[in-house]
């Protein structure tokens, strides 16, 4: 990972970009890994104070924040600090029409670890559950608020001032009915016959279905638009657009093709020997930046911010990392705005990290104990605690009730009970507990109307749980069959495990949440209170939550 310096930082970078000094080499084709350093030096050189801006901001903070630049934190920090005050001064309100400007923000907000959903005490994903001012822009609202609640995993809000309540079901049924008949999309998105589709707004609505995929309809206008962005495809390996060639069109296409994991040397996508790489970079200009339509003209800031985030999402595609808008994988930032401990960007607003209250909080019978140092980091944080007799007894088996109560714990969760379940009395110590966890969809009952509190629970049953424990913390829980199978097949018992309990098993086991190291799993087993322990520090440790 390159660096660039602190004090006179783009000279840094100008220096290592012509001399590879300090630069170890990577895995990523070496010509793509000099072009993503000479656009990003450009624009970190060019853009040097990024703040709310179609030009000048969050497409800048884009394409450096998801490089593998060591971009200093400093510069992230400035972009915040920039919104934050924007967003003070305009009382929450980025646009009262344009909520694309919403989506936009949400996206640099994630890249750089921030949440959007508290910037000075506003929060910035409520505007998106508003469908009719969402679909205001025509296609390009539903496209993009798609884009931004996907990228860090984002609930759909609750909007109390929306005529319409959206959902993700609502904005992705709109981009479907909006096909147009030759396959792909426009911006005016009536989908009227004779209509042609646009490059730009194709590659857009691509991107926003690519995390869809797995949907037979959605499978399948996504088929018949990659037909019809591959007959539109010039002879150059590019596109126009409004009757001009432009590198725009370009960007939209590459990002939306690593979106879906589509090769750019796809046959496909290859014209006269061109890909759309080779078509991006005939708008090149020397220095880094790109032009929008004409090399002649210079370079263009928009098309030069646009051609940086599309080679950092080709470059992560080469390197098998996540696609540029899926961000689980998100910087984080230190500095006096470290996000150290404040987790995932897909988080659930009302998550929050435990601090540490009871330093050098042990027990004497947990000492060369397996799980050991879990039982202490957690005990530390008040997150567990040991029985009457100043033990805390780890090979004991653990109920229903105390999980609850110690995975509330553990994501800083405010207890409530909820009379969900006639076995779980208010007066119970343990009833607010179970009824948070239950209202968080952590826990449910063994049936529509009891919880038995006092029930042992298993192994499979705390992977399900710890799971969608995780899943509320912004972790990717989601197995494949294939997945699952292949994760699941090391151990010989793994059919005795119940089905709906497989894939969360595989989530716990690939994470480490769960011992891959042992002969079996014993699924049906009755699970130890440091095993939980264990899982649970796990888990809150995946979500940069200690």
């Amino acid at each position: 990972m390159k660096q660039i310096c602190k004090a006179g930082a783009a000279l840094c970078l100008v220096l290592a970009l012509v001399f590879g000094i300090g630069a170890p080499s990577r895995a990523a084709e070496p010509a793509l890994d000099s072009l993503v350093e000479s656009a990003a030096e450009y624009i970190y050189r060019t853009v040097t104070a990024p703040e709310v801006g179609v030009i000048g901001g969050e497409w800048a903070v884009l394409g450096l924040a998801r490089s593998d630049l060591d971009i200093p934190d400093e510069y992230f920090e400035q972009y915040y600090r920039n919104v934050e005050a924007y967003v003070k001064e305009h009382e929450g309100v980025l646009h009262d029409v344009k909520y694309t400007e919403y989506s936009r923000v949400i996206l640099a907000l994630t890249a750089i670890g921030k949440n959007p959903a508290d910037v000075g005490g506003y929060n910035l994903l409520t505007p998106l559950g508003d469908y009719e001012k969402t679909i205001w822009q025509r296609l390009n609202g539903p496209v993009w608020a798609l884009i931004a609640l996907d990228s860090g995993n984002y609930d759909m809000p609750e909007n109390p001032d929306a005529q319409t309540q959206a959902t993700r079901e609502m904005y992705l049924d709109l981009i479907l009915e909006r096909q147009l008949e030759d396959g792909g999309w426009s911006l005016t998105g009536t989908g009227q016959p004779g209509e042609t589709s646009d490059p730009d707004i194709t590659g857009m609505a691509l991107s926003a279905l690519s995390r869809y995929q797995d949907r037979e309809e959605v499978a399948e206008a996504i088929r018949k638009a990659l037909l019809c962005m591959s007959e539109m495809q010039n002879e150059d390996g590019g596109y126009s657009s409004w009757e001009t060639v432009n590198s725009q069109s370009c960007v939209q296409m590459i990002v939306a093709l690593c979106e879906l994991g589509i090769p750019l040397d796809d046959a496909r996508f290859v014209k006269n020997e061109n890909t759309l790489l080779d078509a991006l970079l005939s708008f090149s200009v020397p220095g880094g930046g790109f032009a929008n339509e004409n090399q002649a003209d210079g370079e263009n800031l928009m098309a030069s911010e646009q051609g940086l985030y599309a080679l950092v999402a080709l470059e992560r595609f080469e390197e098998g990392k996540n696609s540029l808008y899926q961000m689980s994988d998100a910087r984080s930032i230190s500095g006096d705005g470290s996000q150290e401990g404040a987790g995932l960007p897909g988080k659930h607003a009302d998550v929050r990290r435990v601090p540490v209250e009871f330093p050098g909080k042990t027990f004497s019978d947990v000492q060369g104990h397996a799980n050991q140092s879990a039982i202490e980091a957690l005990a530390s944080r008040g997150i567990i605690s040991g029985k009457d007799s100043g033990l805390f007894d780890p090979n004991a088996t653990m109920t229903r009730s105390e999980f609850a109560s110690i995975v509330v714990r553990a994501l800083g969760l405010v207890p409530k009970a909820n009379d969900r379940f006639a076995d779980v009395a208010e007066p119970e110590w343990y009833a607010p507990a179970v009824g948070t966890a239950n209202t968080y969809g952590i826990v449910s009952g063994t049936s529509e109307t009891t919880f038995e509190p006092l029930g042992t629970i298993t192994r499979q049953e705390a992977a399900v749980m710890v799971a969608k424990a995780a899943a509320l913390c912004g972790l990717e829980t989601q197995f494949d069959a294939d997945s699952i199978r292949n994760v699941l097949a090391q151990f010989p018992d793994y059919i005795q495990s119940a089905d709906w309990a497989r894939e969360s098993l595989a989530f716990c086991y690939e994470e480490g949440i769960l011992d891959s190291s042992v002969i079996e799993m014993q699924p049906q087993q009755a699970v130890q209170r440091g095993e939980i322990a264990q899982m649970l520090y796990r888990m809150i440790e995946l979500a940069n939550l200690l």
